[in-house]
């Protein structure tokens, strides 16, 4: 078999691969090749922001994952969608910036992880960031990544929201990702003139032009080729057609939460026990790979309103009609935002160090379809909204594994949510929360009813179990290759090197060593912003 080789070779052209990519193709001297499992962005309903409505469940842009039988969704399955396209799940997400809360990253460093605390991320964050508004000490200008402020554009509906909360204490924020993170309003999104901003529209088809930056779709990486500990490239299938690549300066892997611990397992690099009743010899036994799985879990309550909701605009085909032609003259209206308007992050109660619970504010219904059918063009025949949360650190660890020595069949995921006190009694806390903003003016002037979960559902263990029942992702797994300082139970050191190997990182959500206390996508790509300068400074490039 043939090799090529390159300096670097990095698997996945997902958010992360995507500004590794990028960075590293700046270097003139170096050759850079980027494989992505899936095709190409360059599809309208990518392009479009409201056209994340119509990928969820699309195939060609989806890795349509199912997560095992879950005990604490009352035995149901949780569908993952994962982006299988360039830009990954930032093609296929809600465009919400939000890079999450500064005792996040306080606690990534005091978990054992120098350079890692706020301080330290924040330049990174601007560094990535093309902000129009934002005070300077926070936000950059310049960068690849187009972040909108959208308070003016969102539907009234939102004001009485954040009047609501404000009636119960909370305090309002213009800026989530400023001086203030915690409180109530609009969430600023991924946008730049009506279009998605992501990291393949903005870093990676910027460096397309270069000639040494290589970018190959449809290739799935099957196997990290190792000479002893060192990682030397990769194979990959295109097609029927099986591959391998030669990396002179480093290996990296950048296939998310999900796909990098499954190509880790596929290549030896695992729990050895589990790796040999498949059949596969154990190259390095890294019991962490693939555990400590984390992720967000929400639950929407449904209101009936008095006033006209997105559902009287993107309802009728007359409505559909009129939004479509304002955003083909203006670049603005509900086609160009996601229909995550509102929200906030609040603490259940003053006794809480920090927030702990995400809230989201939706001017749109779907209660007449289940999840697995549900289209945002097609909302309720009727004005209503909904509000959600979910917690915003949740203490329950999963796992993922692969089950199949073949890279085509999908790992077995467990999330193992619901699994400790304190995430039952935030589940709780949430849902009476829910309540008190409804049952708040303004809010509750618009409000005729409550259509889910219902007046009949009252006690804590009747909201719990509606909990399980209707609760699902927010679709932000992370840290199944965690960062740490012991190699017992973490993946990467705090320079993301996989441990008991050479030449190879890792540089995706997959290293976070908590999940954020806000979605995911912002803080992956300051991930990658500061996981490739590591790596450059490293090898003296």
């Amino acid at each position: 078999m043939n090799r090529e080789t390159f300096d670097y070779v990095i698997v996945g052209g997902g958010t992360a691969g995507c500004v590794v990519a990028s960075r590293l193709a700046l270097q003139s001297d170096a050759s850079v090749l980027l494989l992505e499992a899936g095709g190409s962005d360059l599809r309208p309903m990518i392009q479009i922001p409201i056209g994340y409505a119509r990928l969820l469940f699309a195939k060609g842009v989806n890795w349509l994952y199912e997560t095992e039988p879950d005990p604490g969704l009352a035995g149901r399955r949780s569908f993952w969608p994962r982006g299988k396209v360039l830009g990954g799940s930032g093609s296929i997400n809600a465009m919400v910036y939000m890079r999450g809360l500064r005792n996040d990253f306080e606690d990534w460093q005091a978990l054992g992880n120098a350079g890692w605390g706020y301080d330290d991320v924040l330049p990174f964050f601007k560094r990535a960031e093309d902000h129009d508004d934002g005070d300077p000490e926070y936000h950059g200008r310049g960068g690849p990544i187009h972040v909108t402020d959208v308070s003016g554009d969102v539907h009234p509906l939102c004001d009485r929201y954040v009047s609501s909360c404000e009636s119960l204490g909370f305090n309002r924020t213009a800026d989530f990702n400023g001086a203030q993170g915690e409180g109530v309003g609009v969430y600023q999104i991924n946008t730049r003139k009506g279009l998605r901003s992501c990291s393949a529209n903005e870093h990676l088809r910027r460096a397309r032009h270069r000639p040494n930056l290589t970018v190959r779709t449809h290739a799935l990486a099957t196997r990290v080729l190792f000479e002893g500990k060192r990682a030397v490239g990769v194979r990959y299938l295109q097609g029927d057609r099986e591959v391998e690549v030669t990396a002179r300066r480093q290996v990296v892997l950048s296939g998310g939460a999900i796909n990098t611990p499954q190509l880790l397992q596929l290549s030896g690099v695992g729990d050895g026990e589990r790796l040999q009743a498949l059949g596969i010899e154990t190259l390095h036994h890294s019991p962490a790979v693939g555990r400590n799985l984390q992720d967000h879990l929400a639950v929407s309550y449904f209101y009936g309103s008095t006033v006209p909701t997105l559902n009287d605009q993107l309802g009728p085909f007359l409505g559909k009609v009129r939004a479509a032609l304002r955003y083909v003259a203006t670049r603005r209206g509900p086609l160009a935002m996601s229909v995550n308007q509102g929200g906030g992050f609040v603490r259940s109660d003053p006794a809480q160090p920090v927030p702990n619970l995400q809230l989201y504010f939706n001017p749109v219904s779907y209660t007449q379809t289940p999840l697995s059918a549900r289209k945002l063009l097609s909302p309720d025949p009727f004005s209503a909204f909904l509000i959600s949360f979910n917690a915003c650190r949740p203490t329950s660890r999963g796992e993922l594994h692969i089950g199949s020595r073949d890279p085509r069949v999908a790992p077995v995921i467990r999330p193992n949510y619901l699994s400790t006190d304190r995430d039952l009694e935030e589940a709780r806390a949430g849902c009476r929360l829910l309540r008190q903003i409804a049952a708040a003016s303004p809010l509750a002037d618009v409000i005729t009813e409550e259509l889910y979960p219902g007046p009949g559902v009252v006690s804590d263990e009747e909201l719990l179990e509606d909990f399980r029942q209707r609760a699902d992702t927010v679709y932000h797994p992370t840290c199944t290759c965690r960062m740490g300082p012991d190699s017992r139970e973490a993946v990467v050191d705090a320079r993301l090197r996989a441990y008991g190997l050479d030449n190879l990182r890792i540089i995706d959500a997959s290293v976070f060593p908590t999940v954020t206390s806000g979605n995911t996508n912002a803080p992956t790509v300051m991930v990658a912003e500061k996981g490739v300068a590591m790596m450059l400074e490293d090898l003296g490039a």
